[in-house]
């Protein structure tokens, strides 16, 4: 009798193992993204090159066309969707895996200097912490006493991210074109309270040619909604399937547009920038 009952076990478990295998969240298993190797850059000499500039971006989130950047957001404690992410939550996961090298400084350091210590990625939220000190004035003991409190990190509280790129002409290939070179998130700024001030605090740089193998085999969901047809991150990047205005170019003496330009002036300046460079490649072509 008891071996029978041991058989009967072992054939459940069995057939549970199995059934559990063959639960799909679909109709068919997905194997194009798996092991998807990013396409390559054109070759490019330094004697091709006849013109160059860098140019620095930020891309709002909020903006319609930038939503796959920024949703499935998912708050702390809550279940992660399976077949997508957004892609803060893609670069955390590869820089705590070793996938991706966080750079530090990234207020005043945007040229990938000094890769982040793991002590210096928890206190920006990279396991989840975020670690703050709150001073508690009252004086029982007659004296005064820190409060330490951690709190999870909220990666949905990054919603812009910064774009380090170069434009460049190749007279051997005759295009202008353009490579991404950095990515930066910014998040939310909040005072000592806790109380959000409108503005945004940059986190970290990556490097973005090592992280294009991270981002290859990313999903990203597909704004035309077709399920059968979603492109991956370094897809939208090479793409350029994105929104975004600039916030700096090289200058002499490395300041941002809103350093000497506010509101509308600045939008105006950013497009200036833009249009510029457009009518730089245009005006080598005769017609």
């Amino acid at each position: 009798m008891k071996r029978i009952v041991l058989v009967l076990v072992s054939v459940l478990t069995v057939l549970g193992s199995s059934y559990a295998q063959n639960v799909l969240d679909g109709v068919y298993e997905k194997e194009h993204f798996t092991e998807r190797i990013p396409q390559k850059y054109p070759a490019l000499r330094e004697a091709d090159v006849m013109w160059s500039r860098k140019v620095w971006r930020e891309i709002d989130l909020r903006q319609k066309i930038n939503h796959p950047f920024y949703y499935p957001a998912v708050a702390p404690g809550q279940e992660t969707v399976n077949d997508r992410k957004s892609l803060i939550d893609v670069v955390m996961n590869a820089i705590l895996e070793g996938s991706i090298i966080a750079y530090g400084n990234a207020v005043y350091d945007d040229e990938f200097k000094t890769p982040m210590t793991q002590e210096e990625i928890d206190a920006i939220g990279g396991a989840k912490q975020e670690v703050k000190r709150v001073y508690d004035w009252a004086k029982d003991d007659g004296s005064e006493k820190d409060t330490l409190i951690v709190e999870e990190f909220d990666r949905t509280s990054v919603k812009m991210w910064r774009v380090k790129e170069e434009w460049f002409f190749d007279k051997q290939r005759s295009v202008m074109d353009q490579r991404i070179i950095g990515l930066c998130p910014l998040k939310e700024a909040k005072d000592e309270f806790g109380d959000l001030t409108g503005g945004y605090e940059p986190l970290f740089w990556i490097y973005f040619p090592d992280s294009r193998g991270v981002f290859a085999n990313a999903e990203v969901f597909n704004m035309m909604k077709n399920d059968a047809e979603r492109r991956t991150y370094d897809d939208i990047f090479w793409k350029r399937m994105f929104s975004s205005y600039i916030i700096k170019e090289a200058n002499v003496m490395d300041r941002k547009i809103q350093s000497y330009m506010i509101g509308l002036d600045a939008l105006l300046e950013s497009e200036r920038i833009k249009s510029e460079i457009f009518n730089i490649e245009h005006d080598l072509w005769e017609y």
